[in-house]
């Protein structure tokens, strides 16, 4: 410290001319040598922010961020250095005291910073082809993801998904339009690539579970190769496509299991507007792309077509293989045609899009019950259970006792008690299930008693319905033995049966853990259907009719002659006139439909003209039949609907 007093500041003081800040700069000054000015200060900060974005461009690389969020944090950054360096200019150099050494000095710092500006520019460029590289090396871009179930944006359509869509749909158009068999399984090979291409292009590969909703759809999509009946099949290609639905969804929640199979439908808009950008896309406006396709497609059409007729014109022989092969295509089923074109490209374009960018189910958020107490819930339930305990064991009162008892008693007929039992249980099954899943919502499960307690109600609950589901049963089979099989009771039966089976789920549920058993009820319906279709239920009714008869010597004529051909077989056991007159119009249908393609062609079609040619029709019975012409008996008309 020195003695000297110090010398009192005067207003401008801290001003120095050039003489003295030049004298102050000379090297061996300590103040030179530890000084900054204003603006290189400034400029050390700037180089410091470009350091630091040059850093953080590297994390974000590395961190695999999309790369326009990459690209937008890369940019900003770079425009607030530039804007603190300016500022910095600008307060270190004021335009109205800076002497001629200082403002050059600042031109220096200027360049400075726009070089450095420069070169924060070039990093972020640097990073952000870093970002393309990678993004190239992985193969598709990273989908941006909401956090709603739609909110994933599909990877870009490749031609190989473009092409596949267009063979579906031509398939269809020339395929589909003369009836269902082998050639759902045909136009079903192009729409499974398109749907695996555009699942690969996103980076999806398939799991286990979209692999089993997969190999079930291909396998419902044979029963119309295998059945005649239309009804069965239409259930097997509609419970096909709401497993290829679930398929390209995924998911193992209850609100994806349900939704998954119609989620597809959301795509019939997005999934041509996709394929359209892409086209766009890769046509650039240039037309020089597009017209060598075309003109090839062209030409390869005309020789096909004027080879093709000469050769067809030289041998019969070869006229007979390209009639068989090709489609008959006419310009009076045109707008039929042109509609399944659209429904097989649109429906493919759909299903790959979902590949591409399924929509999420599992996000939905379900809300949870609140939880009751114990009596609120569980007395309700417990007073159910004691009401189908006293039904249960009046049904085994009378399945020992017999029936003639209870008959007596109530004044009812058999074939009346019966048909009076069946929908109430079928009814009473389905309210059950309601009754489960609203009391699994109420029940509280915090502690281990509640646990232990919910499963013993629900438990016993179950049990008692699978007692119910079986009296149902018990009661449809009398029916039928008083009144024969038809279409509808053996399609409630299956219903009923499955039914029991969602029951015996939720009771294993119960013991193992509910986590698999969202899926394993869509696999039970799957099988079902699938199990429907390949037992031929016209067979199975013919079946029972034809042993009616042979036992009673009672038919349902009328019934019979409206089965499809897949009864065929059982009903060439019948003894004439009534075979002939049974299957009098089937033959007669079958007759029409010669000219169908094999691919149109159903294996129980086919069997059903083999029996036929072997045993033709009757000519006697060949007309019009009325009652005692084709050995009808007299009896009198059901009384339930068919």
């Amino acid at each position: 410290m020195s003695d000297q007093p110090s010398t009192p500041a005067t207003p401008g003081s801290d001003r120095q001319t050039p003489r003295e800040r030049a004298s102050a700069e000379q090297p061996g000054s300590d103040a030179a040598a530890t000084a900054q000015t204003p603006t290189e200060a400034a400029a050390d900060a700037a180089d410091a922010g470009d350091a630091a974005v040059e850093g953080s461009a590297a994390e974000s690389v590395s961190a695999g961020e999309p790369a326009g969020a990459e690209e937008v944090r890369l940019v900003s950054d770079a425009e607030a250095g530039v804007t603190s360096r300016a500022a910095g200019a600008e307060a270190a150099d004021p335009a109205d005291s800076a002497p001629v050494g200082q403002s050059a000095r600042s031109e220096s710092a200027g360049s400075a910073v726009r070089l450095e500006s420069r070169r924060s520019v070039a990093g972020a460029e640097s990073a952000r082809s870093v970002a393309g590289a990678g993004t190239a090396a992985g193969g598709a871009a990273s989908p941006r993801r909401a956090a709603g179930p739609g909110g994933e944006e599909p990877a870009p359509i490749r031609t190989a998904t473009l092409w596949a869509a267009l063979a579906t749909g031509l398939l269809s158009m020339l395929l589909l339009g003369d009836g269902m068999a082998v050639n759902l399984l045909v136009v079903a090979v192009p729409a499974t690539l398109a749907v695996y291409v555009a699942g690969r292009r996103a980076g999806r590969r398939p799991r286990a579970w979209s692999l089993v909703w997969g190999a079930g759809g291909l396998a419902l999509l044979v029963v119309p190769s295998v059945r005649a009946a239309e009804w069965p099949s239409f259930l097997a290609v509609v419970t096909a496509l709401a497993a290829g639905s679930l398929a390209l969804h995924g998911g193992r929640t209850w609100p994806a299991v349900l939704l998954g199979p119609v989620g597809v439908f959301t795509a019939l808009v997005t999934g041509p507007a996709w394929a359209w950008q892409g086209l766009r896309e890769r046509a650039g406006g240039d037309r020089s792309k597009v017209g060598p396709v075309l003109r090839s497609l062209a030409v390869a059409a005309g020789l096909l077509l004027v080879f093709g007729v000469l050769f067809a014109q030289a041998d019969a022989a070869f006229a007979d293989l390209l009639g068989a092969l090709v489609p008959d295509v006419s310009t009076e089923d045109a707008p039929w045609r042109v509609l399944l074109l659209m429904v097989g490209l649109v429906g493919t374009l759909a299903a790959a899009r979902t590949a591409a960018a399924p929509t999420r189910w599992d996000r939905v958020q379900v809300t949870a019950g609140v939880a009751r107490g114990r009596v609120e819930w569980a007395l309700p339930l417990i007073g159910l259970i004691v009401l189908f305990a006293a039904f249960n064991a009046v049904q085994l009162a009378v399945l020992f006792g017999g029936y003639d008892a209870v008959l007596a008693e109530t004044g009812l007929t058999y074939a009346q008690y019966a048909r009076q039992g069946f929908w109430q249980l079928l009814m009473a099954t389905l309210l059950t299930l309601a009754v489960i899943v609203v009391a699994l919502r109420w029940a509280p499960r915090t502690r281990s008693s509640d646990r232990t307690l919910v499963r013993g109600v629900l438990g016993t609950l179950c049990a008692l319905a699978i007692v119910v589901v079986a009296s149902a049963v018990r009661r449809m089979d009398m029916y039928v033995e008083a009144y024969g099989l038809t279409r509808l009771r053996i399609s409630v039966v299956a219903m009923e049966l499955w039914l029991g089976l969602v029951i015996v789920l939720i009771m294993a549920a119960g013991v193992w853990g509910a986590r698999l058993l969202p899926r394993a009820v869509a696999v039970s319906a799957l099988a079902g259907v699938l199990a429907f279709g390949f037992v031929s239920p016209d067979e199975l009714i013919a079946e029972r009719n034809v042993e009616r008869y042979e036992t009673t010597g009672r038919f349902d004529l009328e019934y019979a002659r409206g089965l499809s051909a897949d009864a065929v077989p059982v009903l060439d056991r019948l003894e004439e006139p009534m075979r002939s007159c049974a299957l009098r119009d089937i033959a007669a249908e079958l007759d029409e439909e010669r000219d169908t393609p094999w691919y149109a062609t159903s294996w129980g079609e086919a069997e059903a003209r083999r029996v036929l040619d072997e045993r033709p029709v009757a000519s006697e019975v060949s007309g019009p039949a009325s009652g005692p012409t084709c050995g009808e008996p007299e009896w009198g008309p059901e009384p339930l609907v068919r």
